[in-house]
């Protein structure tokens, strides 16, 4: 583990590299919202696209001129001249200029077989084109950063062409060149001795990793451990096939792990992370290092108890470094450790009894197909249920629900729902897409008059799982409702024989638990 160079960079490039992952569809306003994030994580350079090549790139940089960055410096990205063209005669080194950076990273081939049979040129025209574009940048005032593409892959097919293309843009003045598995085939003792050749050139050498064999982090790792002073990555680990270094988790390993100060932001990975996944559409996936929704959550029993005495002994970190949160998971591998820990989270003191008694009734529950893990709403009103602390806002007597081919305004459904609350009974229709919806449009209705609260409540998320597969559509079924009322957000789980009764338990329990904690 090497200690803490003079200079390191840490370089973001979700908004050019991260943007090409399938599916993904940036527009200008979505690229200055994810920008501004990064500059709160600290980042040093936020590289903003290809301006000249695309449009949407082109009209970021006009837009980004007017941002205020803090930590960031941002860059505009490119290529080298083509081939037999002169460097000042090519538009899209020129939109480099244009786009008004003062940083630009221009991607180089350094694949002899690319040269040939990508750009259709010689070995020597190629370090020409590498040569003319750096030196005409930097009599343009600009830091040039060199991306060597493929260069892992053409390090192994001719090692002295690639070491060339390296010295050649640190003659011509490129502040660092990037070594780049553009493949996302390495694995970290290839990477580790190839860059430990690359350094010996004496460039300052930078380290770009996808992520097709899983490794991206642990190969920048590796690259750094070997002498590289810049690391280039993803938020998420955005990126086109399986996606780029988590630059996330690049900077908590370095900082937590090597000891390196990097950031002062890094308490606000976390909600940086959700933040940018908020702008792009795609979640945080929950078993993400650092930052996912399960990456401090305990399950087993085992880990439960051990917790109660030091949450240390199952957590490489404090969660709080990042900006996350211990969670602690009730399912039928929980013991009673989990139930008074989870208690705990959700302010209940639960002594050995009324544990016992919870776990036993989680468990037997659990044998059924309820999972109480993602559902904590529902958790709760057991808690509350077996502390004698459940409250009758209302009972519903009984309930219907027709579906029809025919479409009105009003929706495809009519449920019919028989309520009492208090010593009033109603019977109540509504109308909506689906029999759920008609079923909440009538509940609705009934608890309005009495419960004016329930005017904010929506439903927000909607997931069904069939249980036992075998059986096909007549399957025990599990939903769970994710709902809000604009302030806080919940879950709760529902199961039964068809869709219909296990999602409208979840809903039934969605009411009573937004009522139950006012």
């Amino acid at each position: 583990m090497r200690d803490y160079p003079q200079r390191f960079d840490v370089y973001d490039t979700t908004l050019r590299d991260g943007a090409q992952q399938e599916g993904l569809r940036l527009t200008v306003s979505d690229k200055l919202r994810i920008a501004k994030l990064l500059d709160q994580l600290g980042v040093g350079f936020i590289e903003g696209g290809w301006p000249g090549a695309n449009p949407n790139d082109t009209a970021f940089f006009e837009a980004a001129a007017q941002l205020e960055f803090q930590h960031a410096v941002l860059t505009a990205f490119g290529a080298t001249r083509k081939a037999g063209v002169q460097v000042e005669d090519d538009p899209l080194v020129q939109a480099l200029i244009d786009a008004g950076t003062d940083v630009v990273c221009i991607v180089a081939k350094s694949h002899d077989e690319h040269v040939f049979r990508a750009l259709k040129t010689t070995l020597e025209e190629n370090l020409a084109m590498v040569r003319d574009t750096v030196a005409y940048l930097r009599s343009h005032g600009k830091r040039v950063f060199v991306d060597c593409e493929h260069f892992f892959d053409g390090y192994r097919a001719n090692p002295e062409y690639a070491l060339q293309v390296v010295r050649v843009s640190a003659e011509a003045g490129a502040e660092v060149v990037v070594l780049c598995d553009t493949n996302g085939g390495m694995l970290p003792t290839w990477v580790g001795e190839i860059v430990t050749q690359a350094v010996q050139t004496g460039a300052n050498i930078g380290i770009h990793c996808h992520n097709d064999t899983g490794c991206a982090v642990a190969n920048t790792l590796a690259a750094v451990d070997a002498g590289a002073n810049h690391v280039q990555g993803t938020i998420n680990g955005h990126g086109e096939r399986t996606g780029n270094a988590d630059l996330i988790t690049v900077v908590a390993d370095l900082q937590l792990k090597y000891g390196w100060p990097l950031t002062d932001s890094l308490k606000d990975a976390s909600r940086i992370a959700h933040g940018i996944a908020g702008v792009t559409n795609v979640p945080v996936s929950g078993r993400q290092p650092y930052v996912g929704q399960s990456a401090f959550a305990h399950k087993g029993g085992l880990h439960a108890s051990a917790i109660k005495v030091d949450a240390n002994l199952y957590q490489h970190i404090d969660p709080g470094l990042v900006g996350n949160d211990m969670r602690m998971l009730v399912s039928d591998m929980a013991g009673r450790a989990n139930v008074q820990i989870k208690g705990s989270e959700l302010g209940y003191d639960l002594d050995g009894p009324n544990a016992a008694r919870i776990t036993d009734r989680v468990k037997a529950a659990e044998m059924e197909g309820y999972s109480y893990e993602s559902a904590d709403a529902s958790f709760e009103l057991v808690i509350r249920d077996e502390l004698g602390l459940g409250q009758d806002f209302f009972k519903v007597l009984s309930w219907r629900v027709l579906t029809s081919n025919v479409v009105s305004p009003e929706g495809d459904s009519e449920a019919v729902v028989k309520l009492r609350i208090g010593d009033k009974v109603e019977a109540l229709v509504g109308e909506g897409e689906g029999p759920l919806n008609a079923l909440d449009v009538a509940l609705r209705k009934g608890l309005e008059g009495t419960y004016p609260q329930v005017e904010n409540f929506e439903l927000t998320d909607y997931r069904v799982r069939i249980l036992d597969q075998g059986h096909g559509t007549d399957a025990i079924v599990r939903t769970l409702i994710d709902a809000t009322d604009g302030e806080r957000t919940w879950t709760t789980v529902g199961v039964g024989n068809n869709v219909i009764e296990a999602s409208w338990e979840a809903l039934l329990d969605s009411y009573r638990w937004s009522l139950s904690v006012l």
